[in-house]
């Protein structure tokens, strides 16, 4: 494909006019089209997303060493963090394409690092934990794969890991937010047991708790077969970029 200065020269020529530095005429809009766009990724929504990618292994090593009050608080932040940036970002107008790929991601790092340190410490089944753990795995192997097809030529590891450079977008399934929500709500109440100890009761592994193991399960393979059958859980942004 001839260059943009290649196409000036051949439609100079031949014309007593000569070509004035800076008045070139603006490119066609076909080929500003095929350029790839930019988005501005550094907004307050993206910020505290990524601060929640960072607390998680934190979480996770005062878990294990059983500094269970830090852990907590750190949780609750991250956990207002996850409310919070999706409401600036709707209330002033800051939804990017990367913020609708690192929130579900800063979610299931958090969520992964707190299942197998809370199951590390027995405090969580492992047939559950082994559940949770696979379905993100299998999520996570999709993203990469989309991201791949969706990426414009040329597909560089610099360009696939530029993301201001924006090629697909992930819409989260009803039941997946509602899974979502339960295992916070599952990871939280465990780890509020853990800092506050002693006999639970009713309240514990044997009563409310137990049941709550079962309903995440189940929520859990449910929220994953949703990403097979619901059409727009993946969006394309161009169907150039696919191909």
């Amino acid at each position: 494909m001839r260059s943009w200065a290649r196409i000036e020269d051949s439609r100079l020529a031949g014309s007593p006019k000569r070509c004035v530095r800076g008045n070139l005429p603006p490119l066609p809009k076909r080929i500003l089209a095929a350029l790839p766009t930019h988005e501005n990724i550094y907004t307050v929504p993206n910020i505290l997303t990524f601060s929640r990618l960072i607390a998680a292994p934190i979480i996770g090593y005062l878990t294990l060493n059983e500094e269970h009050v830090a852990a907590l608080a750190l949780f609750v932040y991250a956990g207002a963090t996850d409310l919070v940036d999706g409401w600036i970002a709707r209330k002033w107008n800051l939804q990017t394409v990367v913020g609708t790929v690192i929130d579900p991601m800063a979610d299931k790092t958090l969520m992964t690092v707190l299942t197998v340190s809370l199951a590390m410490k027995g405090a969580m089944p492992l047939p559950l934990a082994a559940l949770i753990i696979g379905r993100d795995v299998l999520l996570g192997l999709a993203a990469i794969y989309y991201r791949y097809i969706s990426l414009p030529p040329p597909k560089t590891l610099a360009r696939y890991w530029d993301f201001s450079l924006p090629s697909a977008e992930v819409h989260p399934t009803g039941i997946s937010k509602v899974n979502t929500a339960l295992q916070l709500g599952l990871i939280g109440w465990t780890m509020g047991t853990m800092a506050v100890g002693g006999d639970l009761g009713w309240w514990g592994p044997e009563g409310a708790l137990g049941a709550m193991w079962y309903l995440v399960g189940t929520t859990t393979v449910w929220s994953g077969a949703s990403y097979i059958y619901t059409k727009d859980a993946v969006k394309i942004l161009s169907a150039r970029n696919a191909k």
